[in-house]
Parts: structure tokens; C-alpha cells; sequence
């Protein structure tokens, strides 16, 4: 089987590695052509575990390569994967500018018989409407008759993809029944994942869309129920992991952000084609409202319980959107930034995974804790785990932001800070600040 994924990025090139594991003989290809050469040599351009192992294996038996020509490579393929991006117009519509540039690419180079699947995650009927039309034209070929089409969305997490790759269900929908057969035969040999057949384009565009739709409703009602438990005193975390004792509730971890690839995003993909079919305001954009609003809700806390920020050094902890992971797409930390910066503080970041090179490229100050009279926790990467926080006062620390409660509200206190944790009410200092200076 020759395959050909169209997209080297961090979900593309596991995906091609896992094919080739299973015996597939396969192509990348990514306009980025220094991305494509490092991929041609065998080198792993990502930090994911166990991607530079399988990469070098695949490459010294020859059954991965790469190029960044499109066309060449589907020519040659049996099997077209596409996951490229799609982001948000400026109206926060669905861009399918990329995709559909791919798709143009695909359609030159397209031979019969070719099974052409999208796993790039897209709005519920793009890939019928806005894909494969471009495919038929610029292939002269009709799809379902002279070529197969199917939709399965990528369902992965970095730093896990290897893992999920093969163990989370392969969700599969087809333009017709043979291209679903199809496509799902292929996984079955070529990935080895279980595959759930959901039937059609729709069905399969839709089952990604709950899943980001559920976790950032789940997200947000933990966080409206948190603000409402700093207000009342009572420690969210506690409750929360009770309420989900009877089996009825599985309410998620409040923090100061969501961020990452998806749920920041597709969200918008369905609700944005909602508001075109005349549904009213649906829950799920509220939610998003209220994911949005949590950075700079949290730091309204921080002048409510000390003073105002303008004019003071902030020092946020943390660029990557989850712990361990050296990937900032969307993450809080930039809503901490300008909302910081509109206010008029002083801003500064550090993140061990990230040089103070990447960190000024990203729009940051690099810097430290101690230099500064707030600290927000923004990511709990391992690293952040113990800080010395009569350190901290001793160098002129005040007031701490747990976005992620992560640390224990005693231990600030007891050093002299102020400490303010998600869904938890406002701990002082139990000692006057000025206290500790010197001691």
C-alpha cells in the first residue's frame, strides 16, 4: 500500500510513522520544503516520545520519505491523508484556505481508484461541500465513482499521539458506503486502532465537534461554578470531586484558560453554520465567553483583594497550554499578556521548555519570579511544582495567582504571600506583608 499524507506537522508525521509501522510504504509532503528535507533524512523536527525511533526505522528500511510537491506524491499514492490546518477567519468562521489549496494540489495529481480521507477537523459538511468539489474539478474524475472520499478527525493529544494513535477509536464516515468501507478497511490494517463506522461525512465531522463541545462546556460550567465559590467561601476542588462521586456529574478542572489546537477553536466551527441555520444563541457560545473571559476575570481578583496592577511587575509562570509540553498554540498566557499589558503592568514569562529566544519570538519578556510583585501561574509543568516562596517575599513577592491550583494555599500563606487559587476564596497573608522583609 503507498500512502501519501498530505501535512508533515506534529499530528501528520506520527500518523504517517504509524502507517509505515504497519507496513505501509509512505510519503509526506508539506509545502514547507526544509520541514520535508529534515523528514527525508530521517530526522524528527518534533518532541514527541518515540517518534525519532520509529522515524529512523522507517527511513533506514526505506518506507518513509517526504517531498513537497503534492501532486507527484498522490500520483503515485493508493491512499490520500490530509491533515493540514484549519483556523479562524477574523470573524471566526472556519478558514478553508489551506485545506482547500491541499485539496486543488490532490485533485492535478489524482489517479482512479485513489481512497482520498480527510482528517483535518472542518465544519459539519465541508468536506461534501467545500472539498470535494475541488477535488472532481481539478481531477476531471468523479468521486465516488472514480475515486473514494472519507472523513475520520484526528483524535490525538501531543506528547501522546504514538499511544493514541493506536488505541483510541478510529472514528470513520464516507461520501458513500464503499468509500466508508473502504477507508475503514484501511485503518483497520494500517493503523490498528478500532474503528467505529458512523456511517456518513457528516456524522464523522460531527462525533470530533461533540467531543471539543462537551469539554469546553464542562470547562466553563466549572468555572462559572468556581467564580461563584470564591465569592462563598467554599473550595471548589473539594466539592467538585464529591458532586462526582454519585455518578452523575463529571465535572472538569476550572483553571485560568483553555488553550491548545482545538477547543479554542472548533467550538466556532458549529456554532458560527448554527447562527447561518437560524438557531438561537447556543450554550456552547457562552461558554466560550466564559473560557475566554477566565484570564482576565482572575487578574480583576488580584486588584479586588491588593491594589491595582497598573504600573506593577508581573511574572507569569508557563508559555505551553498543558504541563510538559512545549506547544503554545492558544494558550492563556497571551490573554494574561495583553490583558496585563492594557492595564498597564509590567510583564515578564518564563517556561523551562521554551529558550528566552523562543520566548521574545512569541511576543515576551523573559524573566524571573523574584523580580517581580505578582506571580501568575499560567501552566503546572513539573518544574513549578515546589517553589521557594519565602524566597519569593523575601525578594518582593506579594501576591500569588494559582491558575491551576497547583500549589497549597497554607504554604503562601504561611511565607507572607497573598494567594488566590481557582474556585477558592482569597487567602491573606497571615502576617502583615511588610513583615518579612529582611527577616
Amino acid at each position: 500500500m503507498k500512502v501519501t499524507v498530505v501535512g508533515g506537522g506534529r499530528m501528520g508525521l506520527p500518523l504517517a510513522c504509524v502507517f509505515g509501522k504497519h507496513g505501509a510504504s509512505v510519503t509526506v509532503c508539506d509545502i514547507n520544503t526544509e520541514l520535508a528535507d529534515k523528514i527525508d533524512r530521517g530526522e524528527c523536527p518534533y518532541e514527541e516520545p518515540g517518534l525519532p525511533e520509529l522515524m529512523r526505522h522507517l527511513h533506514n528500511t526505506r518506507r518513509l520519505s517526504a517531498c513537497a510537491n503534492a501532486m507527484i506524491a498522490v500520483s503515485v499514492a493508493d491512499v490520500v491523508v490530509v491533515i493540514v490546518p484549519a483556523h479562524l477567519t477574523p470573524e471566526r468562521d472556519i478558514d478553508f484556505s489551506i485545506l482547500q489549496q491541499a485539496s486543488i494540489q490532490i485533485g492535478k495529481g489524482l489517479r482512479p481508484n485513489t481512497l482520498v480521507i480527510y482528517e483535518t477537523t472542518v465544519a459539519v459538511g465541508g468536506t461534501r461541500r467545500n472539498l470535494t468539489p475541488l477535488l472532481e474539478k481539478y481531477s476531471g474524475l468523479k468521486a465516488g465513482e472514480a475515486f473514494f472520499v472519507a472523513y475520520s478527525p484526528e483524535r490525538v493529544k501531543a506528547n501522546l499521539v504514538l499511544d493514541r494513535l493506536e488505541n483510541t477509536p478510529k472514528v470513520v464516515g464516507g461520501l458513500d458506503p464503499v468509500s466508508c468501507a473502504k477507508a475503514a478497511a484501511f485503518y483497520r490494517q494500517y493503523l490498528g486502532a478500532p474503528v467505529d463506522d458512523v456511517g456518513t461525512l457528516e456524522a464523522a465531522e460531527m462525533t470530533k465537534l461533540l467531543g471539543m463541545l462537551y469539554r469546553d462546556v464542562n470547562i466553563a460550567f466549572s468555572n462559572e461554578l468556581a467564580a461563584y465559590c470564591e465569592r462563598a467561601g467554599v473550595d471548589f476542588e473539594r466539592v467538585r470531586v464529591a458532586a462526582n462521586t454519585d455518578g452523575e456529574a463529571n465535572l472538569l478542572i476550572p483553571g485560568i484558560g483553555v488553550g491548545g489546537h482545538c477547543v479554542p477553536v472548533y467550538p466556532y466551527f458549529l456554532t458560527r453554520e448554527a447562527r447561518r441555520l437560524g438557531l438561537p444563541q447556543l450554550l456552547s457560545e457562552t461558554a466560550r465567553e466564559i473560557n475566554d473571559n477566565q484570564p482576565a476575570r482572575q487578574l480583576k481578583r488580584i486588584e479586588a483583594v491588593w491594589r491595582p496592577l497598573k504600573g506593577e511587575k508581573a511574572h507569569i509562570l508557563g508559555l505551553g497550554f498543558r504541563p510538559g509540553v512545549k506547544v503554545d498554540t492558544f494558550s492563556p498566557a497571551y490573554a494574561l499578556r495583553d490583558e496585563l499589558e492594557r492595564i498597564g503592568a509590567q510583564v515578564t514569562i518564563e517556561d523551562p521548555y521554551y529558550t528566552d529566544g523562543e520566548l521574545r519570538r512569541a511576543g515576551f519578556e523573559p524573566g524571573v519570579s523574584e523580580a517581580a510583585g505578582v506571580v501568575v501561574l499560567c501552566t503546572a509543568h513539573q518544574q513549578f511544582a515546589n517553589p521557594n516562596f519565602r524566597a519569593w517575599r523575601e525578594a518582593g513577592v506579594e501576591v500569588v495567582l494559582d491558575g491551576r491550583n497547583f500549589w497549597l494555599p497554607d504554604a503562601c500563606e504561611a511565607a507572607g504571600l497573598h494567594y488566590l487559587g481557582i474556585g477558592r476564596h482569597a487567602r491573606r497573608a497571615n502576617r502583615p506583608l511588610p513583615s518579612l522583609i529582611g527577616d
